[in-house]
């Protein structure tokens, strides 16, 4: 009989053990599927027999970089977009992105500094030539589109910050006096002798007159934001100074983005007392030597706060990183696909987002937040975008990017950081934040029926199955 209670008392014991396990373990859990998106799960537990198909090891004590924040671009055919939507709707959109209650919580985000491909038509913010002192300069033309998208934004996360680039300077400052750099007889003028896709030959006019005007632009641009009630937090002096395209662009050499920022730019701004920072970016080739020319030029590394990569510079952020383990990374523009829009997009920004961040960037954009159904550009190319808005029967679509970048953005906090994990499974991102001591795991499971995956978490076990082909945050409480 002593035998028989004695057991009883051991199975009681283990019984309680597991429920006190349980009870402590304090697991949310959102997961998306192509026909399910956002959906609760509930956190149970699996019995121990249960072998995983991969096991992730998380040490909260293997800290990497810190998490700046998520966000996307403010695109002049962003806004466009919305106002094609009754008020409330456009308000809800809004708050499903900037929102820090039940949105993607964007906190950082993109715009241009003139014209770029999203722009309803080329503009600058001085087409006078030769006004080298900027009499002319205006942001007027932004008032009607980007200013108003970004304080629609800021009313709702008034912290949201904004860095800009211009994706080309004044037309009258490059050799060709226009703002493409390729010939297209469909999209633009560009006389077919000034058409050129060389790389690593400026098409700025680098004269000192001409660094000189384009300094004070740069400044003029940071203060008339101010003075309109938006702060620019950051300058990256040109988007993929690399690429010649039929749309606003300008080729650098990158000795020459050296020149602008070391003895320009740089000292422009401290002159002046203009508090954003300068970045170079945005760099859009994998060869390393493109940003050190730029960073080694003279002064030029006291003045870059950070270096952002975009596109196929995601061959570059790594020999960056190592070179440069104190400086700030910034994937800038998530790539943008062919507007397809699909499941298949959002697997392919996965992988993207894994990369950025186990090679040290501190913070990652989308590109376009909202577009029309046919997500073309004025130039003909055709992007995908987190929501969809048809002119014709006004229907908003949420598209499975949007749902995968709220999966990052609505939980992993700036300030948290990055994690070293180890284990035999290769689709998760696993961020820790110490404020709130929890652990957040973005999971994918690649494969076409369920997997069960175990992560074992500093002394904690979280054992999940995760449903074929989908994404997974779980926010472990420790």
């Amino acid at each position: 009989m002593k035998h028989i209670q004695g057991l009883i008392l051991v199975a009681l014991v283990a019984f309680s053990s597991c429920k006190q396990e349980e009870k402590g373990l304090d697991v949310s859990w959102k997961s998306s599927t192509e026909n399910s998106v956002w959906t609760d799960k509930t956190y149970q537990p699996q019995a121990s027999e249960i072998t995983p198909e991969a096991t992730i090891v998380v040490n909260t004590t293997n800290q990497q970089q810190t998490i700046d924040g998520f966000g996307g671009c403010f695109n002049e055919l962003g806004w466009d977009a919305l106002a094609m939507v009754t008020p409330e709707e456009k308000q809800q959109i809004l708050n499903d992105l900037f929102s820090q209650e039940t949105g993607c919580k964007f906190t950082l985000c993109r715009m241009p500094i003139g014209a770029n491909d999203y722009a309803v038509d080329w503009y600058s913010h001085n087409e006078t030539e030769g006004d080298f002192a900027m009499e002319n300069f205006s942001i007027d033309r932004d008032k009607k589109r980007l200013i108003p998208y970004i304080k629609e934004a800021q009313k709702i996360n008034p912290d949201v910050a904004v860095w800009a680039s211009p994706w080309c300077p004044p037309s009258w400052m490059k050799h060709s006096k226009h703002y493409a750099c390729k010939a297209n007889p469909e999209f633009n003028d560009l006389p077919e002798e000034w058409s050129n896709t060389e790389e690593l030959v400026s098409r700025f006019i680098t004269e000192p007159e001409y660094f000189e005007a384009y300094a004070l632009y740069f400044a003029k641009f940071v203060q008339a934001y101010k003075e309109a009630g938006i702060d620019i937090s950051a300058v990256h002096v040109q988007n993929e100074y690399n690429s010649a395209q039929n749309f606003p662009s300008c080729v650098w050499k990158p000795e020459d983005l050296g020149i602008l920022i070391s003895d320009y730019l740089g000292p422009k701004f401290e002159a002046e007392n203009i508090d954003a920072e300068i970045w170079l970016g945005t760099v859009e080739r994998p060869q390393l030597e493109r940003v050190t020319d730029v960073v080694e030029y003279g002064d030029a590394k006291k003045y870059v706060d950070g270096i952002g990569f975009q596109w196929a510079g995601k061959g570059a952020i790594e020999a960056v990183h190592a070179t440069y383990p104190d400086m700030r990374l910034m994937q800038t523009e998530t790539e943008c696909g062919d507007g397809s829009n699909d499941w298949k997009a959002a697997e392919y920004t996965f992988n993207l987002m894994k990369h950025y961040f186990e090679n040290g960037a501190n913070s990652y954009m989308y590109w376009n937040m909202v577009l029309d159904e046919t997500g073309k550009s004025q130039w003909g190319w055709k992007q995908n975008s987190m929501i969809s808005i048809d002119s014709k029967t006004k229907a908003i679509t949420y598209n499975p990017e949007f749902y995968l970048m709220k999966h990052l953005s609505a939980f992993v906090m700036p300030g948290s950081v990055k994690i070293d994990t180890a284990g035999d499974d290769e689709n998760a991102v696993v961020f820790y934040n110490e404020a709130e001591n929890n652990v957040v795991i973005l999971a994918y499971n690649d494969a076409s029926e369920n997997k069960t995956v175990q992560f074992n978490i500093n002394d904690k076990e979280v054992k999940a199955s995760l449903d074929a082909k989908s994404f997974n945050t779980l926010t472990v409480n420790l």
